[in-house]
């Protein structure tokens, strides 16, 4: 990791390119860290979609989790915005994990598994 000095040092704005990258100092235009970074995500999944169920840091809310899903971003945001509706509720994805509002883990699990997809419960 490059030190304190290193980062402050770095190019933020040029007349000739506008603005630049922090990572890859390439112009906003040409930077292709998001689409490695993606292909990175894809590429570190095993095939198995989990569904989890968690509470924590959400006020003792619960949400139905859904990580794993090899599917880029784009699709990931239609996947999610169809489950939602078969639920019922409302959600979001975060990082390339679809968060669905409620414990909807039986629901979820038929759906996905009628896609197509391997499907885990995970956790409690």
């Amino acid at each position: 990791m490059p030190s304190l000095q290193d980062q402050l040092r770095g190019l933020v704005y040029s007349t000739e390119h506008g603005e630049t990258c922090p990572d890859c100092r390439q112009p906003i235009a040409e930077c292709r860290c998001a689409e490695q970074a993606e292909q990175a995500r894809l590429a570190e999944l095993d095939g198995i979609v989990r569904l989890r169920r968690e509470t924590s840091g959400r006020k003792g809310k619960g949400v139905t989790t859904i990580g794993g899903v090899p599917l880029p971003e784009a699709e990931l945001k239609a996947l999610a915005k169809a489950l939602k509706k078969r639920c019922g509720t409302g959600g979001a994805v975060k990082e390339g994990v679809i968060e669905i509002q409620g414990d909807q883990r039986e629901v979820l699990k038929a759906e996905l598994e009628a896609r197509g997809y391997t499907v885990r419960l995970a956790g409690g």
